[in-house]
């Protein structure tokens, strides 16, 4: 079954509830490292995560997903191709560029597929800055960069593509063409498990079934942000963390979320209108653009 996406205003907390009401099939094509942990952390939020990343597969589930998630952390042939099917069915979709810029396999099929205009694009500073040619990546899948450092190419990757960038960090920044959030906080143990942030991205693509792309990473993140810090609270190092991420995760209620977004700093959510007119430069082209101009805009060089 398929969730429409709602475009109301959403807060974290009617997020929340809105994805266990409709429980979303979400389509994870995905690092083989983290499938597990995602699919844990997808089944504790209330979301119902598919594995589906092969040929042949993957765009028609995509057909019944509400949302899908493409990471590229271990790109192999075939997922690559069940990739380029399912951002072709039409569904919501959020694209996690795993250590793009300095690999060249994963960096061609990340500019390829911006064409299909993720709803959502997901990942740290330095990853961002390399998918919009401002950088060359972090240090394997350890980003180098700050989040403030990315705003500038994350706005821009937000107006070329027509979605949301969510840059994550010790302070996550979240941007479309107009608007823009900080949620702050979360557990630095989060850096320490394999997966924590695929795991979100995969929380992204399963929140976009049930509220607008820029109200799904503004949710997720202030979901990890609180989720980790309880755990963190009730650990003694990353194992015992990694397990009661979970827990909490399947524990947090939308009055948890409700009571975070009115302690501050802690739990600050910020939106900032942001109307500059001069942020993409004279080659940008219009959300609306064709997906040729996105191909030249972000170098595209063919299939990877």
């Amino acid at each position: 079954m398929v969730v429409r996406t709602s475009s109301s205003p959403s807060t974290p907390a009617r997020a929340l509830e809105a994805l266990r009401l409709a429980s979303p099939l979400t389509q994870c094509i995905t690092n083989a490292v983290v499938t597990n942990f995602t699919a844990n952390a997808l089944l504790a939020l209330g979301a119902a995560p598919a594995m589906c990343d092969i040929p042949d597969e993957a765009g028609l589930f995509a057909g019944i997903a509400g949302g899908v998630v493409v990471n590229l952390g271990t790109p192999t042939a075939e997922q690559r191709a069940a990739a380029r099917e399912a951002v072709a069915a039409g569904t919501p979709w959020v694209l996690d560029p795993v250590a793009v810029g300095a690999l060249p396999v994963r960096t061609a099929l990340a500019h390829e597929l911006l064409a299909a205009r993720p709803a959502i694009i997901r990942g740290n500073a330095s990853e961002i800055l390399a998918l919009a040619g401002t950088g060359a990546g972090g240090r394997g899948v350890d980003a180098t960069d700050s989040p403030d450092d990315a705003r500038d190419a994350a706005r821009h990757l937000a107006s070329l593509t027509g979605g949301v960038v969510a840059v994550s960090g010790e302070t996550d920044l979240i941007v479309d063409a107009e608007h823009e959030a900080r949620v702050t906080g979360g557990s630095a143990l989060l850096t320490k498990v394999t997966g924590g942030g695929c795991a979100l991205g995969a929380a992204m693509a399963s929140l976009v079934a049930v509220v607008s792309p820029f109200d799904a990473a503004v949710a997720a993140s202030t979901i990890w942000a609180e989720a980790s810090e309880r755990a963190a609270a009730a650990s003694r190092g990353p194992g015992s963390f990694a397990v009661a991420f979970l827990d909490e995760l399947a524990a947090l209620t939308p009055a948890d979320l409700e009571a975070r977004a009115a302690d501050t700093p802690a739990g600050l959510v910020t939106r900032t209108p942001d109307t500059r007119d001069d942020l993409d430069g004279p080659t940008a082209p219009s959300t609306a653009a064709p997906a040729e101009s996105l191909a030249a805009a972000t170098g595209m060089d063919g299939a990877a």
